[in-house]
């Protein structure tokens, strides 16, 4: 007997299922998204990314950019001068991606006002069965 909502598979699909949904937190994550839809335009400094993307602080857009570039999604560019000059830019693989993070951006703002519509109505749901 299964619970409900768990899912029965082979252990090769459990690893494979598993590793697709580290792919895809990484890549579903906002801040992720975000800067890869920056990236799309071209090559960035950091200080421009922070300028760019309201509301992320310095840490989090290093831990962001560190795990893009682990996931080979983004290439750190360091140019030696005093002080250096680090770019970043999409990789040919993240190039592949920009596309559809840029699609889900526009989806967003077409319909940023259905959704806070929605949730209005259902807050206020929630608040009349209360």
């Amino acid at each position: 007997m299964t619970e409900e909502g768990t899912l029965t598979s082979a252990p090769h699909t459990d690893v494979r299922r598993c590793e697709l949904r580290e792919v895809l937190d990484r890549i579903g994550d906002k801040w992720s998204v975000l800067v890869m839809a920056l990236l799309s335009d071209g090559t960035k400094r950091y200080s421009e990314l922070q300028r760019a993307i309201e509301g992320i602080s310095q840490r989090m857009l290093t831990l962001t950019l560190r795990s893009l570039e682990r996931d080979g999604l983004v290439e750190r560019l360091v140019t030696p001068t005093s002080p250096p000059r680090v770019d970043y830019r999409l990789t040919p693989v993240g190039e592949t991606l920009s596309g559809q993070v840029n699609a889900l951006i526009g989806w967003a703002d077409e319909h940023r006002g259905y959704v806070h519509a929605a949730r209005d109505a259902f807050d206020s749901r929630q608040q009349a069965t209360a």
